[in-house]
């Protein structure tokens, strides 16, 4: 199973090494499906927008919801997030190189969002790299069956384990 994840310390650090994988697999020809997230910082200092573009060209979709600066908990739109989801799956259909998730997070944890198409693309011997944080790392390890590989947070660690695989660009199913 060619299943990797990486981790990184920093609030948004994850996200934006996941956003330079993409672009620099896109620029070598692999064909990159999936999400990558984009934190915009907001004027009010509230917390940040999340967006996810949809991988490899589709749209940019606002995944966080504006409770106000005073709430706490989820910012999640789910409904945002499963739309996103069927998008991936969709493009999945027509082939990919490497499957790229943003988060393994709480609705993957709780059965939901990319878990099913992060299996379908595994089906189909399609190499998957999934950002994790500590908090849902054990529901993700029980997910993958401790068959994850922890790779480190680094564009060219990453993309070596992706291209090291002998992807060869099969662009369609």
């Amino acid at each position: 199973m060619n299943l990797a994840y990486t981790m990184a310390p920093g609030r948004g650090d994850t996200d934006l090494i996941l956003f330079k994988l993409a672009n620099a697999l896109a620029a070598r020809g692999l064909r990159c499906c999936g999400t990558v997230q984009i934190n915009s910082e907001r004027g009010d200092t509230g917390p940040c927008d999340m967006d996810v573009r949809v991988l490899p060209d589709g749209p940019v979709l606002r995944i966080s919801q504006d409770l106000g600066r005073s709430a706490r908990g989820c910012r999640l739109d789910p409904a945002a997030l499963e739309a996103a989801v069927a998008l991936v799956s969709s493009s999945l259909v027509l082939g990919a190189d490497v499957l790229i998730v943003n988060k393994f997070g709480k609705h993957e944890a709780e059965g939901r969002g990319f878990r099913a198409v992060i299996a379908e693309a595994l089906s189909k011997g399609i190499p998957v790299v999934v950002g994790v944080n500590a908090l849902n790392l054990p529901a993700f390890e029980e997910f993958s069956e401790g068959l994850g590989r922890c790779l480190p947070c680094e564009i060219s660690a990453l993309a070596d384990w992706v291209v090291g695989l002998g992807c060869s660009c099969v662009h369609a199913a």
